[in-house]
């Protein structure tokens, strides 16, 4: 049996239960006009102000899989793991260009998920599903990788017993946790990983603002920190303080395809669409950067890890548990606690978005549209309801039966294949001009090619997606994956929609109009929200 830390564990499950009775209380918190629209339980019925927005959206984006796996990457590569911080910044520019359009369409037209504008735009049905499918399929491996976050933390608490524990007994407290995640998702939908966001971020940025100013005091300062890594990087001849002249093309493309990904995750997507006002949306874009700075901070974590020996002398340490170990180490037992509850709220606050997006997906634009167009809002509901526990399930069932590496390079992959999505959803905002079988053909062309590249790398940890990296054709050079796939869809689309257009191919129905992409307002979106039509 590990040692457990009882402090740290008293404070952890303190905060743990604070959250669990907020997120069964949030029911109550602006009730719902109607509980059975998927509105009010998928979308917390479009109402959230600028800052309930922020929270959500920075405990939506900043997961425990970002405090955990963010200065892991630097721990384990050094500067190169600093990509995070560079694509956030490029990312809340390029989404402020887009993401107000869709927020104005969407509320006009009663859309709940990026699908749903998809299929209104283009008017093809087998284009909204792939689209669909594309965002349930990236979502499931970072639900999985919220529970990973977890079980650090639970590992370094001593929680679950030893390597000799039978299954049960090693994994109960996961267990818990995903039941209390389960059960007040489906009571409270998306009212209740809004409301608790605001414990979560809170204590995000306690953590990290005591982190980076106590540790380093106890280290000897940054200067020491640094020539720290520093010699460690040169002893293992691999990663260093800054990126090497062949990893400037890998960081770039990284960085630009993450950014232009980001906003394309469907959680991400509700977030914005939740939003009571297109002014809230603007506002939250232009402060939402606040994170990038605090994103900053927690990379430096990575170097602090090194500096404090964590995992020193350990062959094959788990570059994942470097933060838990670091905080354990390095603080009083008590804020060990505040910190392990930081990153186990930080998982069950975005773990809940990304399995109520993932259920708007499948109701709107599965179940209705494929299986029972005839749904009524109350059924829509019940689906998605019952869809949200099925999706944490399956990543409960992935985390507890795949290796931790395959969740973190199917994460990997996750980026690629929303990546693909781009070009219909953001190019739809702005022109009409694509046809919808070109747009197919391109997502079909930029997910073979970037999965089955990905497939062919091999690492020291697995033999197939070993990495997100290779080399571009027709350059030479070794960049990302994603942004090459993402090239490839836009060339086809493009010459396809040439080609297409210069023989007359029919188009499908498009029911809005350019009026629709600067709306204020809905103005009943409920009782104007389209109904399906024949496929074209």
């Amino acid at each position: 049996m590990k040692d457990v830390n009882v402090p740290a564990l008293v404070v952890f499950v303190l905060f743990f239960l604070l959250v669990t009775v907020m997120g069964f209380l949030a029911s109550r918190w602006r009730r719902a006009d109607d509980a059975a629209h998927l509105d009010e339980w998928g979308l917390g019925g479009r109402s959230f102000g600028t800052w309930v927005t922020w929270f959500l959206l920075g405990g939506d984006l900043y997961t425990a899989y970002t405090f955990v796996a963010v200065p892991a990457a630097v721990y384990a590569t050094g500067a190169a793991g600093f990509f995070a911080v560079p694509y956030t910044i490029i990312a809340y520019p390029l989404v402020f260009l887009f993401l107000p359009r869709l927020w104005s369409v969407s509320r006009v037209h009663g859309y709940v998920t990026p699908a749903d504008f998809v299929r209104g735009r283009y008017g093809s049905r087998p284009l909204s599903l792939v689209i669909a499918l594309t965002g349930i399929l990236a979502t499931m491996p970072y639900i999985a990788l919220q529970l990973v976050g977890i079980q650090a933390v639970l590992d370094v608490l001593g929680l679950g017993g030893g390597a000799d524990a039978n299954w049960f007994v090693k994994d109960l407290p996961l267990f818990l946790a995903f039941g209390v995640l389960a059960a007040y998702t489906y009571s409270s939908g998306l009212r209740a990983p809004a409301l608790i966001a605001f414990v979560k971020d809170a204590l995000v940025y306690i953590v990290i603002i005591v982190a980076v100013i106590y540790i380093p005091l106890r280290l000897g300062g940054y200067g020491h920190v640094f020539d720290a890594a520093a010699a460690h990087f040169k002893q293992a001849k691999a990663g260093g303080l800054t990126l090497p002249d062949n990893k400037q093309w890998t960081y770039a493309t990284l960085g630009i395809g993450s950014a232009m990904a980001l906003f394309m995750y469907p959680h991400s997507v509700t977030g914005v669409l939740a939003s009571k006002s297109r002014n809230t949306v603007r506002r939250n874009m232009a402060i939402m950067p606040a994170y990038s700075l605090m994103l900053g901070l927690l990379a430096l974590l990575g170097f602090m890890a090194i500096a404090a020996g964590v995992g020193s002398g350990v062959k094959g340490y788990n570059a994942q548990l470097s933060v838990p170990q670091l905080f354990a180490n390095m603080f009083p037992d008590w804020f060990t606690g505040v910190a392990f509850a930081a990153i186990g709220i930080g998982a069950l606050v975005p773990a809940a978005i990304m399995s109520i997006a993932a259920a708007n997906l499948f109701t709107r634009n599965v179940y209705r549209e494929w299986l029972k167009p005839a749904a009524t809002p109350a059924d829509e509901t019940r689906v998605a309801k019952l869809v949200s526990l099925l999706v944490k399930v399956g990543a409960l069932v992935f985390v507890l039966g795949m290796d931790k590496q395959a969740a973190i390079n199917l994460q990997l992959l996750g980026g690629l294949w929303i990546l693909q999505t781009f070009v219909a959803i953001v190019g739809g905002l702005f022109t009409r001009w694509f046809h919808h079988w070109a747009l197919f053909a391109g997502w079909a062309a930029g997910m073979g090619y970037g999965t089955w590249t990905a497939y062919g790398l091999a690492s020291p940890a697995t033999k197939h997606f070993g990495g997100n990296a290779a080399e571009i054709p027709g350059i030479g050079e070794i960049g990302y994956i994603g942004m090459t796939a993402f090239v490839l869809n836009l060339v086809v689309s493009v010459v396809l929609t040439l080609v297409l257009r210069a023989f007359r191919t029919p188009d499908g129905p498009d029911e809005t109009k350019p009026s629709d992409y600067s709306a204020e307002t809905g103005g009943g979106e409920r009782e104007n929200a389209p109904e399906p039509v024949a496929a074209h």
